[in-house]
């Protein structure tokens, strides 16, 4: 029997037997008929038996198309060139760094040649606008395989939210400090593949512990990166729920090896979906059954406790920005468990030393990348992205073009209004963001920090109902724990992020502005001083507040997801606002699948691993009609 129908909204293919093949320039081309095995409701919605003998099918409701970034790409001028010969270091003797790393520190510089000295010539294969995260790991995916890529760069330096800056010896990472990806094992290491890809390594310390909650009830939970210790921990504290702890984290590990398992490229490409379904058809179809399930109501199959469930949904908060009924388990599942798998690693020098190496890297393959490259519009001919236009007039041409700018910038900005697809205006009516946050960067002095603090925290101090309210709940980063030659000799980094709705700053003038963000921040700073760190506020040596409009957003099921390859053709997206969840992880993730994408669409040969065979691809395929 078939059970319950699984309806996705957007397009979805079933391969129906083979019937021939042709061979153009030496590349085999597999033609399929254009008879799905089942029929379309209408151009854009089918509906898919679950979970039966249909295993096939199931597979490619993993569909998930990667889009928008990090920070909006697009400012003024433009340089070309390498962009470093070394990553961002800090100051001082780095923990764990050998001869070659400290030589670094001292070679550290910026070589960039003027637009005027240098033009560059003839198409690209692939334009990317923005090098945050998502965009350079789509390019330097891209160049590793021949491709020929221009990425455009509004600032100085790679990296976006990614990125750093420094202030009076102090280096600070932009956004996050807690680092995914970074592990020598297993498939989901996307950063570690993403520098390999491009001949990079980057020394990283690695981290004892993901993070310590400080929760409502004096609920203190170590997250240790050892499974065994963390479970032992909060089956102390909850030690009626032994039984529903090892099911519900043991139900995240098996969907992780599945997904651990298999090589994680584009889950929208038809063929490579086809391979890996036949290489691991159970490991699909586990990630096909929890796909449009959520953390929270696998956890209350097994959990009774609210305090404990009130746990888990602050375990998914730091995932998605969301409670556990609103974040998909795969998500989940994935965070869950690699901190314990692959574990949280820092990279030696600071965050932003990751999109610098990818940059260096992309430059010894052969491509390129302009700073201060100001892109205004994406140019249309006959309704395909064709390239794009710069502040001052200069225009690229390339096959392709890949947004890294937000997906709202991306069509509210670089396209006309008039040009926006049906699809997308859609799409933006029904999307929903995640919350904004304050970002607070201080350097500290060291001795009000007790000397066995751990390097992340996040801290809810009396009621879990504040857990999703804006400055609710407060993630801090302490990355000098790690790797003080981040820091002045002394002196500690605390990194201190909250939510905060929007709507609260908008409309403000500039005077206003400043003391409301003074105001909060002192705020946060007295509670962090009165939970963790007495005399916190006299330490301080330097402050600074940010105020962030963030595009990331979380729907409600991964199956929601929309394309990397939208609907204008040659067009395709990158990042944080079109692959749900947060972090480099997220935006790596959507950069290996979106270049996946571009590359088979433009026909860059690449071999297919089926049973007994292997061959070099490229795929016609007829679509059905409405």
């Amino acid at each position: 029997m078939w059970g319950p129908p699984l309806r996705l909204i957007r397009r979805a293919l079933v391969f129906p037997p083979l019937t021939s093949t042709t061979s153009r320039g030496g590349i085999l081309s597999l033609q399929i008929p254009p008879r799905p095995l089942l029929p379309y409701k209408n151009p854009t919605q089918l509906e898919l038996p679950r979970f039966t003998g249909a295993a096939m099918p199931l597979l490619l409701l993993a569909a998930a198309r990667p889009c928008a970034p990090l920070l909006a790409p697009s400012a003024a001028g433009a340089v070309v060139g390498r962009p470093s010969t070394a990553r961002p270091l800090g100051r001082g003797t780095r923990r764990g760094a050998g001869a070659a790393a400290a030589a670094a520190v001292a070679a550290e510089k910026t070589v960039v040649k003027a637009e005027e000295e240098e033009e560059g010539g003839g198409e690209y294969d692939a334009i990317v606008v923005g090098s945050g995260i998502g965009g350079m790991v789509a390019a330097t995916q891209l160049a590793a395989k021949g491709a020929r890529v221009l990425v455009l760069e509004k600032y100085v330096i790679p990296g976006g939210s990614s990125g750093y800056y420094r202030r009076d010896g102090f280096t600070f990472d932009v956004g996050s400090s807690v680092m995914f990806g970074f592990s020598d094992k297993g498939n989901l290491n996307l950063i570690t593949q993403a520098l390999e890809a491009v001949g990079h390594k980057m020394e990283v310390i690695p981290d004892p512990s993901t993070v310590h909650f400080h929760l409502p009830g004096d609920l203190s939970v170590l997250v240790h990166r050892e499974y065994d210790d963390f479970v032992t921990e909060l089956v102390n504290k909850f030690p009626h729920e032994k039984e529903g702890i090892l099911k519900f984290y043991g139900t995240c590990w098996k969907i992780f090896n599945s997904l651990n398992s298999l090589e994680l490229k584009s889950l929208e490409e038809p063929l490579y979906l086809f391979g890996q379904f036949f290489q691991k058809p159970l490991e699909c179809l586990t990630l096909a059954y929890y796909l449009p399930q959520n953390a929270g109501d696998i956890a209350r199959k097994f959990i009774k406790d609210q305090q404990l469930l009130s746990f888990i949904d602050a375990e998914c908060f730091i995932v998605s920005t969301v409670n556990a009924l609103q974040t998909p388990m795969i998500n989940a599942s994935m965070v869950l468990c690699d901190r314990h798998f692959g574990g949280i690693n820092y990279p030696v020098g600071g965050v932003g030393g990751i999109a610098m190496s990818l940059a260096d890297g992309l430059v010894d393959k052969g491509s390129e990348i302009r700073y201060k490259a100001n892109v205004t519009n994406v140019i249309l001919e006959n309704g395909k992205a064709v390239g794009v236009r710069l502040s001052n007039g200069k225009e690229f041409f390339a096959k392709t073009v890949i947004s890294n700018a937000t997906r709202w910038d991306t069509f509210g900005k670089l396209l006309k209004v008039e040009e926006l697809p049906e699809e997308e205006k859609n799409f933006q009516k029904n999307y929903v963001k995640a919350p904004s946050f304050l970002s607070i960067h201080m350097g500290v002095k060291a001795s009000v920090l007790p000397a066995d603090t751990d390097c992340h925290h996040f801290v809810l101090e009396d009621d879990w109902a504040n857990l999703e309210k804006p400055y609710g709940s407060i993630f801090l980063s302490i990355p000098t724990v790690l790797d003080p030659s981040l820091a002045p000799e002394g002196h500690h980094i605390l990194h201190i992020f909250t939510t905060a709705g929007i709507e609260d700053w908008e409309g403000l003038s500039r005077k206003d502005y400043e003391k409301k963000k003074e105001l909060v921040a002192t705020e946060i700073i007295k509670r962090l001083e009165k939970k963790l760190f007495p005399g916190l506020q006299d330490s301080i040596v330097l402050k600074e507040a940010h105020q962030k409009h963030t595009e990331d957003f979380l729907r409600e099921m991964m199956v929601h997801m929309d394309p990397c390859h939208g609907s204008i053709d040659g067009l395709y997206c990158v990042g944080d606002s079109c692959f749900p969840g947060q972090g480099v992880i997220a935006v790596a993730f959507s950069g290996i699948m979106c270049a996946h994408r571009v590359a088979a669409d433009i026909v860059i040969p690449e071999k297919l691993k089926l049973p007994g065979i292997i061959v070099q691809i490229s795929v016609v395929i007829w679509e059905q009609k409405a």
